[in-house]
């Protein structure tokens, strides 16, 4: 796969109708190639040994980046918990309609009206998400490893905690215990801080027995509560902070997968980018490996490896004001073919991308593009049932090879974004292989750029320039 490049505005769609005709001209055989990837179909299934990236870990200031439900994580060992793939795709529309949710409410705030963190209400535990990927840090002094799930669209970092005086749900790692880390500290509710977590959380700060409380939903019934705190994190042996502020959950449920918490990489003052600004200029990548079996990083600061290839388009306005960033998309190819999109479609309801939200949602126009443009470069193939909200599969069970059309998003900034050919299917089985983006509810509703199309992708947030980066080529 090239690597992304930049061109200017005038010429983007003279290029892009240069794809178009020279796919008819005499040269169209090699052109078509060009603009299709081969996969081997035995590569479409992970693997059940785990195949860690050449580049996961020779970047200072890195994470190892592990999917939390595949082999090369500790939580894997938990089968009995693991999904099913329409589970996971439904966990998945739960939280589309929570980010939309977000968006519709954008400024609105809750109180959390109790006063003792114990006795917040329980809701039915469900989910904060599923396909996520998930990095291990430390916390405490002495440090304590815990496994969380990363999350560019949440912006407060909260682990269980003991005594879990309501509710703790099972994880992999023991839960954290304030009272055996010397530089554990609660914040008092009469600190100024504590009033920051309205923002942070969507919720007003409670208080219990002078404490500052928080609470945090995630629109899917998925919830943590508990006390607001502060201690040391420990991201490597070098990269120390003291005073990390983050929610010690005395009152959590939802599928968290044994995931100890969440590292909230938003927008907010609270989220790990904003702690850590001092030394990270509120600077990180990552890449999430090509499959459940692989690994990839997470990487905080300027000194992180950048690709040299990276190529950045600005942070649009629609995310202003929420722990997301936005993007600019522009225009889209299929197999180098221009879809038939108006640039309005895209920006009607604007887009953002997302670590935690597994299926790109486009606005129905858009889809109805793709799709049908996909669907005839894919006609020699069987197509196979739905599955969930995928309505575009194909049963290749009967093939070792398939060849399928390569797909690019256009960015404002004059930004390429080629998917990589892992990143256009979502995979059940070898005979229900889905394509794998869906549409929105309506054209005005927030798209969103999800993980599976970030495969391999180094994505690089620019939080002090205001910039999102992308290169081709970041892990394997």
């Amino acid at each position: 796969m090239g690597a992304i490049s930049t061109i200017s505005s005038s010429s983007l769609s003279a290029l892009l109708l240069v794809c178009l005709v020279c796919s008819f001209n005499s040269e169209g055989a090699a052109a078509a190639i060009q603009h299709r990837h081969t996969i081997h179909v035995s590569s479409l299934l992970p693997s059940s040994i785990c195949q860690s990236s050449a580049q996961e870990l020779d970047k200072k200031s890195s994470l190892r980046v592990v999917h939390k439900h595949g082999p090369c994580s500790e939580l894997h060992q938990d089968k009995a918990n693991i999904p099913t793939h329409a589970e996971i795709l439904l966990q998945d529309e739960a939280r589309v309609k929570s980010i939309h949710s977000k968006f519709a409410n954008k400024g609105s705030i809750n109180d959390i009206d109790q006063n003792d963190a114990a006795n917040l209400p329980a809701k039915d535990g469900s989910v904060v998400g599923s396909g996520n990927y998930i990095v291990t840090v430390g916390l405490g002094s002495p440090k304590k490893d815990l496994n969380l799930i990363f999350d560019t669209g949440s912006d407060i970092t909260w682990t269980q905690c003991q005594p879990c005086a309501r509710s703790c749900y099972k994880q992999k790692d023991p839960i954290f215990e304030p009272s055996l880390s010397s530089s554990y500290s609660n914040i008092s509710c009469s600190s100024t801080i504590c009033n920051s977590l309205s923002s942070a959380t969507g919720n007003s700060p409670g208080c219990s027995s002078s404490a500052c409380v928080y609470g945090i939903q995630y629109g899917d019934s998925s919830f943590s509560v508990g006390f607001f705190a502060k201690d040391t994190l420990s991201l490597t042996s070098t990269d120390v902070f003291p005073n990390f502020l983050f929610g010690c959950g005395q009152n959590n449920q939802g599928l968290f997968g044994g995931a100890a918490g969440l590292l909230g990489l938003g927008r907010d003052k609270l989220s790990l980018p904003s702690q850590t600004a001092a030394k990270y200029f509120k600077y990180f990548s990552y890449c999430l490996p090509s499959s459940a079996s692989s690994t990839g990083f997470l990487t905080f600061g300027y000194g992180g490896g950048v690709s040299r290839s990276v190529k950045f388009t600005p942070l649009s306005t629609i995310s202003d004001g929420t722990s997301f960033y936005g993007i600019d998309i522009i225009g889209m190819t299929v197999g180098g073919q221009k879809l038939p999109i108006s640039a309005s479609v895209f920006s009607a309801g604007g887009a953002i991308i997302d670590s935690g939200t597994v299926i790109t949602r486009l606005p129905p126009t858009a889809y109805d593009a793709l799709k049908s443009a996909f669907r005839k470069q894919m006609s020699q193939y069987p197509m196979a049932q739905p599955l969930s909200i995928l309505d575009t599969c194909y049963d290749f069970s009967k093939y070792s090879t398939v060849t399928i059309p390569k797909i690019n998003f256009f960015l404002s900034g004059s930004v390429v974004v080629p998917i990589d050919a892992k990143g256009i299917f979502y995979v059940n089985s070898i005979s229900q292989v889905c394509l794998a983006f869906a549409p929105n509810g309506d054209d005005t509703d927030v798209g969103i750029f999800g993980n599976t199309q970030q495969k391999t992708l180094q994505v690089v947030y620019d939080g002090a320039k205001g910039r999102l980066g992308f290169a081709s080529g970041g892990c394997s």
